[in-house]
């Protein structure tokens, strides 16, 4: 009887440890603040982040991305300064025109916004794109790209279609504030 009851206790312990296990989170949101930039996002998993410099339409800059992976999606955030505020929307189109081309893709939908007030000069363009991974499967670019004066930012969710949902690039696209 012991020894039936030694099994049940180890069966039920083995259940309950794959059961914890089926249970955590693939994405664990976190908010994330910026050391470079003053802008603060809701991470699906632990970023990691480097710099590098890119040409924006013969605009040369340093943008500091911070990124994190779940399911082959990527939820990234890239800041840069610009020399002028007055090319900071070219710089924009020019960031959102490389990553539609980078997934060979086509806009389904766009909005753009300008405004001029107080803190100077800001715009947006948020853009929902679709095309092909280099081995032909169906990717997804969902962009959110921001001036405020001489700051740009690319906030974006990049994957293959299956792996990005809807409500996932809401919650990190709408978390994204400018401090």
């Amino acid at each position: 009887m012991k020894s039936v009851l030694t099994l049940s206790v180890r069966l039920l312990f083995a259940g309950a440890v794959l059961a914890l296990a089926a249970c955590s989170p693939k994405f664990n949101w976190r908010e994330v603040r910026s050391k470079d930039a003053p802008y603060s996002v809701l991470l699906p998993a632990k970023p990691s982040t480097f710099a590098r410099s890119i040409d924006l339409d013969g605009m040369p800059v340093t943008m500091t991305m911070t990124a994190a992976k779940v399911d082959n999606a990527v939820f990234a955030v890239g800041s840069a300064s610009v020399p002028d505020a007055a090319k900071a929307q070219a710089a924009l189109v020019a960031m959102k025109t490389a990553l539609v081309k980078n997934i060979n893709g086509t806009v389904k939908v766009e909005k753009t916004t300008v405004a001029a007030g107080s803190q100077g000069l800001s715009a947006s363009i948020d853009v929902e794109a679709i095309g092909t991974t280099p081995g032909g499967l169906p990717e997804v670019l969902f962009g959110h790209f921001v001036s405020k004066d001489k700051e740009i930012y690319q906030v974006i969710v990049m994957g293959p279609e299956k792996a990005v949902s809807r409500e996932n690039v809401e919650t990190f696209i709408s978390s994204f504030k400018h401090n």
